[in-house]
């Protein structure tokens, strides 16, 4: 239980105490042919069904340097044969989703196994559990650009961390719709640093729907505007006091 915990904390970003496993820019090992054609002769070799099951997932023949990479994903990162495939397929979704109009390259899985193995995520349950995760998030991220009439293109990085981290701050629809309307009132359209400073001062007063909103919201206090004339009571500027003395100068 304390594994599978530590698991999903490391997935939903929440596991500072250890520093990623595997490094892409580091030196991995590189694999030859023959290492590949030893892995796929051996006795009940669970490489060569894996193989065959990544083929079925991409509808295509591996190239040689695609069965390598495949190669260093079980023995490098120590990926099980039976997750493998459902990475495969999860990042075959996620083209799909994005509107790609053909299959993953194997460096872009490659990619996203890097990933999973930072995660720990090493068995077909903690696999099924991340890729709900993702399905969730994906659909929430889906309904945010549709209220910001985001759509017919991929959000760019920046965008895309904007809408998670509003997201997981666990605003209503209306909220953001309503932090929407005051930052296009204000500024003429989408302007996303102002949008997001108006939800981070909801966050802050806990403040998720557009009625707690209406009701409780505190704006920052803006400093009083001085008009330049001199009100009963206040004391006098020194440059009033330096005009005051010239003038009874010349008056004696």
């Amino acid at each position: 239980r304390l594994e599978s915990a530590a698991s999903l904390l490391r997935q939903l970003g929440l596991d500072e105490s250890t520093d990623p496993r595997f490094q892409q820019s580091e030196q991995r090992p590189e694999y030859t042919e023959e290492d590949v054609r030893r892995q796929m002769e051996l006795p009940r070799s669970g490489f060569r069904k894996l193989v065959g099951e990544v083929q079925r997932c991409l509808g295509r023949t591996l190239s040689t340097e695609d069965l390598k990479l495949l190669l260093g994903m079980e023995e490098y990162l120590g990926l099980p044969v039976e997750v493998i495939p459902m990475l495969v397929r999860f990042c075959v979704e996620r083209s799909r989703a994005r509107g790609a109009g053909r299959m993953p390259a194997m460096r872009s899985i490659e990619k996203e196994a890097y990933h999973w193995a930072d995660l720990g995520i090493d068995t077909l349950e903690k696999a099924a559990a991340f890729m709900q995760s993702e399905t969730r998030r994906n659909s929430r991220l889906g309904a945010l650009c549709e209220l910001l009439g985001l759509t017919g293109r991929r959000l760019t990085p920046t965008e895309e961390r904007y809408l998670q981290a509003w997201a997981e701050m666990g605003f209503a629809d209306d909220a953001i719709a309503l932090a929407y309307d005051k930052t296009c009132a204000n500024t003429g359209g989408l302007t996303w640093k102002y949008m997001n400073s108006i939800l981070e001062r909801w966050n802050a007063q806990g403040l998720y729907t557009a009625e707690q909103v209406q009701t409780l919201d505190r704006k920052p206090a803006s400093a009083p505007r001085k008009s330049g004339y001199q009100h009963h009571g206040e004391a006098l500027s020194p440059m009033l006091v330096e005009a005051a003395r010239k003038m009874l100068e010349e008056e004696s």
